[in-house]
């Protein structure tokens, strides 16, 4: 029951922070962060029982005549995003501490309610159930962008809510029709995940069904062709849309490809495996140079987020434990330092009112800590050894090497390209002249004593997966053993059948 109590107190957290607005502005706030405090510390309580295959389940009968279930379970890689999520929800909510002003209580509704919809999204084994978090999750998210965006924010929000929704229907018509076929070879209707890993499909048909669930992974990841809601989203987002945004909700795309594509139909996916890897490639090279033409700050760490997360999409196709071990390292370690990014990109924004890197220049003296941040921060991201990033992006690419070698020396002048533009971003806004004749300097600051706190804890999670990465792939190990174990006997099932 404690999955259910993570997920009601984030959605009643939401709904207290929305009506004490009217007692104080501030409260909202305070109930916000109270809120994912306490779900971040039940979720710790996970972690005494990880010897477990499941650690935590929950299920009960929902809407039983079309065998839909309420079915909620947390394994070690689920157990790894939540804490993910929740971790990043408090320096979200750091994020927007002073920026949201306006409507805060409806902000911070729309703000737990997003997180509600992550942690039922990485726990929810009841496809239909899984499905409506994954709903949940996107309509908060439309109004943090549409009422708190900045200048075109109303074009980026609707252009997000598009994507996401259209491709959501594709993945829905999917998992309906994985329901019906279940239906036809077992004479009962059932959405539950473990029943239908057995449904078998004939023909093309496994194709089309499983590039249902491609495209709209595909489409949050985000990865090319369907990456460039993400810019916009982005550079529009208030900074805490921004932290979710990075940090959390592009890693729902990524785990529902570990989850649910690749096991659910493992023949057709490993057909399927070299264009998805090859998209990948694209996607880090592609992006990782469109990143080099942008003066918008936000926009350019945008670009450099599907850029990275191309090493992802890599790994998971790759499907050797290596690789999927890389995949889920780097989920985690550009879950930091992407929201890091954003949220000094998004405080800068703040204080100079503009986010046109041209404009900036010089703030290393006259912002000294939070230019060191920046850098530690823009190494971080480079893939810089002995930090999270390196160990995700080396283990993704020596398992993909062995799936695909060409594909893996061409992604690895990414990792070239992103040391360029890491340290480019720092010589433009931290170094060369000062003027400023260019912006407002009125409230330009250095990173507050709180601030410095948000950075600091983000800062000792990168060095430990850096330092100490077993802790974070052990979690892990069981749950990609079996998940590789079991979709490997049944692609070579099903080649052995159709042959």
């Amino acid at each position: 029951m404690i999955l259910v109590a993570i997920i009601a107190l984030l959605f009643i957290g939401g709904i207290l922070a929305w009506f004490t607005e009217s007692i104080n502005p501030r409260l909202p706030r305070v109930v916000a962060l109270f809120t994912v405090s306490l779900t971040l510390i039940f979720m710790l309580t996970l972690l005494g029982n990880t010897g477990a295959e499941w650690i935590a389940s929950v299920e009960a009968d929902w809407i039983p005549r079309f065998g839909i279930s309420f079915y909620l379970a947390v394994d070690g890689l689920s157990l790894l995003l939540i804490l993910l999520t929740a971790f990043l929800g408090i320096i979200s909510i750091g994020s927007a501490w002073d920026e949201i002003t306006e409507r805060a209580g409806f902000f911070y509704f729309n703000l737990l309610w997003t997180l509600a919809g992550v942690v039922g999204v990485f726990t929810a084994l009841d496809l239909f159930l899984f499905f409506f978090f994954w709903e949940v999750m996107l309509i908060p998210m439309y109004f943090i962008i549409a009422i708190w965006g900045h200048e075109n924010k109303n074009y980026a929000a609707m252009k997000f809510f598009i994507f996401t929704q259209v491709t959501g229907m594709l993945m829905l018509v999917s998992i309906l029709v994985l329901a019906y076929f279940h239906y036809v070879q077992t004479g009962a209707f059932s959405f539950n995940y473990h029943d239908l890993l057995n449904v078998s499909f004939s023909g093309r048909l496994e194709m089309w069904v499983m590039l249902g669930f491609f495209v709209a992974f595909a489409t949050k990841l985000p990865s090319v062709p369907i990456h460039s809601w993400l810019p916009d989203a982005h550079s529009q987002a208030p900074t805490a849309g921004s932290v979710i945004l990075a940090g959390i909700l592009l890693k729902t795309g990524a785990y529902g490809l570990i989850r649910f594509a690749v096991p659910l139909f493992p023949a057709a996916s490993m057909e399927f495996a070299p264009v998805a890897m090859t998209l990948a490639a694209i996607s880090i090279l592609y992006c990782a140079k469109v990143a080099f033409a942008q003066h918008d700050i936000k926009r350019l760490i945008a670009y450099t987020s599907v850029s990275h997360m191309g090493f992802v999409t890599l790994g998971v196709y790759a499907w050797n434990e290596q690789a999927l071990q890389g995949a889920v390292m780097t989920m985690l370690a550009h879950g930091l330092s992407a929201a890091a990014l954003f949220m000094l990109a998004g405080g800068l924004q703040h204080r100079i009112h503009t986010r046109n890197m041209p404009d900036m220049g010089g703030f290393w003296a006259k912002v000294p800590r939070m230019a060191i941040v920046a850098l530690f921060f823009s190494v971080a991201a480079l893939g810089m050894p002995g930090l999270g990033n390196f160990i995700g992006e080396f283990l993704a690419l020596l398992g993909a090497f062995q799936a695909n070698i060409w594909l893996t020396v061409v992604s690895a002048f990414g990792l070239i390209f992103a040391s360029v533009y890491s340290l480019w971003v720092i010589q433009k806004v931290f170094q060369g002249e000062y003027n400023s004749s260019k912006f407002d300097d009125s409230h330009l600051s250095d990173l507050s004593r709180r601030e410095m706190l948000y950075f600091g804890a983000m800062m000792i999670g990168l060095v430990w997966m850096g330092m100490y990465p077993q802790s974070f792939l052990d979690l892990s190990a069981g749950t990609l053993s079996g998940l590789l174990s079991a979709t490997t006997d049944a692609a070579v099932a099903a080649v052995e059948v159709a042959q």
